[in-house]
């Protein structure tokens, strides 16, 4: 099924669209750099209610454009399923936040190996200035 839905208030996730975003898939976030080039990254994400959550390490470009211009695409496939989430970000700076929104996507990402996980948590990730950005769709398209 092939559905747009736009709209000017958050869209809803469906249950077949929670269940397609729950399973481990990468999502690859779209931005515009300043001059209004498109700049795709590859990132891991979570479902936080009707919210998709991404994060970075400060200093990386996709961050940085996300302060100059909030708006985002955020798509997540597998061969010719996918969903489309577009909107504009929430930016979250509070390191308590942005640290557990990465240790909880590690452990998301590195289920198979928890020791994995929580080295990257530790060794990595507690080390660096994070920073998260919620996206609550306001425009959702489906091929499921």
């Amino acid at each position: 099924m092939h559905s747009p839905v736009p709209t000017d208030a958050p869209a809803a996730i469906s249950e077949p669209v929670r269940a397609f975003l729950a399973e481990n898939r990468f999502a690859v976030v779209a931005t515009v750099d300043p001059d209004g080039a498109p700049h795709q990254a590859v990132v891991w994400y979570r479902l936080d209610d009707d919210e998709i959550v991404v994060n970075s390490a400060e200093g990386r470009r996709w961050p940085a454009n996300l302060r100059r211009d909030p708006r985002i695409d955020v798509t997540v496939a597998d061969g010719y399923r996918y969903v489309q989430a577009h909107g504009v970000v929430t930016i979250v700076e509070d390191q308590a936040t942005a640290q557990a929104d990465i240790a909880e996507m590690a452990r998301r990402y590195h289920a198979d190996d928890p020791a994995e996980a929580e080295a990257l948590i530790r060794d990595r990730f507690e080390k660096q200035h994070r920073i998260s950005f919620r996206l609550r769709p306001m425009r959702l398209s489906i091929d499921l």
